[in-house]
């Protein structure tokens, strides 16, 4: 669980945008939009044979 406290002369602004990294750092937001519809096993390994495949390409 993420928690931001807020620093002496801190606005409300500048917290969200720590939180809003912080979210980013963790891979909150990237496991949310994953967990969002269910996706078949096999439908996940085509997924990531395209991704690995594209990858190697530009190597």
């Amino acid at each position: 669980m993420l928690r931001v406290k807020s620093r002496i002369g801190e606005s409300v602004q500048q917290m969200i945008r720590r939180f809003k990294k912080l979210c980013e750092k963790e891979g909150l937001i990237r496991d949310m939009k994953c967990n969002a519809y269910y996706e078949k096993p096999s439908e996940k390994n085509r997924r990531r044979m395209r991704k690995a495949q594209r990858n190697s390409n530009y190597s």
